[in-house]
């Protein structure tokens, strides 16, 4: 979906100074049904009047207002007539811009902290005390002119500023974080009462806008999607094919290297219950030549996408007349691939990436959704949970969770750790607050064991946990002892040519989620 495609929504533009507060930022705003966006510090008030907003957040960051190279506003932007929201260094940057004074004193604010009515507030509702969280080091100290402070905490007089006449306003602490817990009255308030914003950011909504959307860019051409058994790519064609029928073909590549059962529930799922055309290339044979003696890590992503290219080549060969291409792009690929290259169609979206030159023109109607409203387009489209809660994969498959040569034997041993994991994970409650659970195989260490009295000389298994809001950090997973036990003694015993199981509690950063 692309900005023009979002046209019939309200749209709040969140400009980004730095950190991820961008990004939880606007997925609050979307929680509360008005359509976000996020866009550079660097934007001009003419480039926002031209996108006809009807409001302005400008998020948190880690610099400083007094720092040499301070990010800075356009000031003509407190001018235009959206209202304007301030957060954290958001705040302290239209305060200081504005005429105010913000100030190093010396005493910065962490954590939650108790916040004190000091006026009656359009953005606070009752008055009292509540808990917010902060995360900052310069206070304001003294609003601009025509600005009331409304709020106070102990080290920052000024925790809520106000200029109603002007729609102007400015919060130092953090609404957007769930640690405050009447933040997203404090959003919603912004967005309804002093935007006008409409609350018709739906899910029912986005499917009908895109399916208008998709059918005015297609009209009566054939249209391909390469499917890669992941959530994204599901979706896309799901949506696609509500809008196009049977003007779509999805082209299955089975490189070998996917998890348990899930490429016949790829083929069940989209030929039998969905009734979509669906070419199943049968390619892991292919695939394993390729990798055979390959064991650098880049090197093996290398032969598994450039074998991937070759087979969706050959199958596309029989849909000459295809012109478009459905590619399952999120609104995250987007923000981190700059908006001028989001067009192309680039490695992480698929397995190893398709060239620009097969000549087909792109169709993606999940451009501007973050993966969490992917999930629920998937549900409202009636998309077996199983494929649309999925955990992230990579598109390599499994030949990235083999430290070593992957080979037939090797694949086996993990796949069936894997299942083990993913079994054990759903029933302990935990599958939908873990972003990751998986095993990997250190194929080419063994260790020393002891099974029914007799020596062992095996591999060892990898168990991986995170738990991550959109991947770009993550924390490894706290899991109950309880089951990393039965983790431990169901892989070992189960599954043949495993002596050993450790569990990794390595955080990205400084480590990846993934090993290789």
């Amino acid at each position: 979906m692309s900005a023009e495609a979002a046209g019939d929504f309200d749209t709040v533009l969140v400009v980004d100074f730095g950190a991820q507060y961008a990004q939880l930022i606007a997925r609050r705003v979307r929680e509360a049904h008005v359509y976000s966006e996020i866009v550079p510090h660097t934007i001009t008030a003419a480039e926002i009047a031209a996108r006809r907003p009807v409001g302005v957040i400008l998020s948190g960051g880690p610099k400083s207002v007094h720092v040499e190279r301070a990010p800075l506003l356009d000031p003509a932007i407190y001018d235009l007539p959206a209202p304007v929201l301030g957060i954290c260094y958001g705040a302290q940057l239209l305060a200081h811009q504005l005429g105010g004074e913000v100030a190093r004193t010396g005493r910065g604010e962490y954590g939650r902290t108790a916040l004190e009515a000091t006026a009656p507030s359009q953005l606070l509702g009752v008055g009292g005390s509540q808990p917010v969280w902060m995360s900052h080091f310069d206070s304001i100290v003294s609003p601009p002119e025509g600005f009331t402070a409304t709020a106070r905490t102990s080290e920052a007089p000024v925790a809520v500023l106000e200029a109603p006449e002007r729609a102007i306003y400015g919060v130092q602490f953090h609404p957007e974080v769930v640690h405050t817990p009447r933040g997203q009255e404090l959003l919603k308030s912004f967005l309804y009462d002093v935007c006008g914003a409409r609350p018709t950011w739906t899910m029912t909504s986005i499917i009908e806008s895109q399916v208008e959307a998709v059918r005015g860019q297609v009209g009566r051409e054939r249209v391909i999607c390469g499917l890669s058994g992941g959530v994204d790519s599901a979706v896309a064609a799901a949506l696609v094919h509500k809008a196009v029928g049977a003007q779509l073909t999805c082209v299955y590549i089975d490189t070998g290297l996917m998890r348990e059962g899930e490429s016949d529930q790829v083929v069940e799922t989209f030929r039998r219950h969905h009734g979509i055309e669906l070419i199943h290339v049968r390619a892991a044979e292919r695939f394993f030549e390729r990798l055979a003696g390959v064991v650098d890590p880049e090197e093996k992503r290398k032969a598994i996408g450039e074998r991937f290219i070759r087979e969706f080549e050959v199958a596309a060969q029989g849909l000459e007349d295809a012109r478009f291409l459905v590619q399952g792009t999120l609104y995250p690929d987007v923000i981190e691939s700059g908006t001028p290259d989001a067009a192309r169609i680039k490695s992480h979206h698929n397995v190893g990436g398709l060239p620009d030159d097969l000549g087909f023109e792109l169709v993606e109607p999940l451009r501007a959704l973050f993966k969490d409203e992917v999930r629920k387009v998937g549900e409202e489209l009636g998309l077996p949970e199983e494929i649309v809660w999925r955990q992230p994969f990579p598109g390599p498959g499994l030949g990235v969770r083999i430290i070593g040569e992957v080979t037939q034997e090797r694949l086996t041993i993990l796949r069936q750790a894997d299942a083990i994991v993913r079994e054990e994970v759903k029933a302990a409650g935990l599958e939908r607050e873990i972003w990751q659970a998986f095993a990997v195989l250190a194929a080419d260490v063994r260790s020393v064991g002891v099974m029914g009295d007799e020596r062992t000389y095996a591999h060892p298994v990898i168990v991986r946990a995170v738990s991550s809001d959109d991947a770009m950090t993550a924390d490894w997973a706290r899991l109950p002892y309880d089951l990393l036990e039965r983790l431990s003694s169901r892989i070992i015993n189960e599954v043949a040519g495993v002596n050993r199981v450790a569990y990794d509690i390595t955080s990205k950063p400084p480590g990846t989620i993934e090993w290789e």
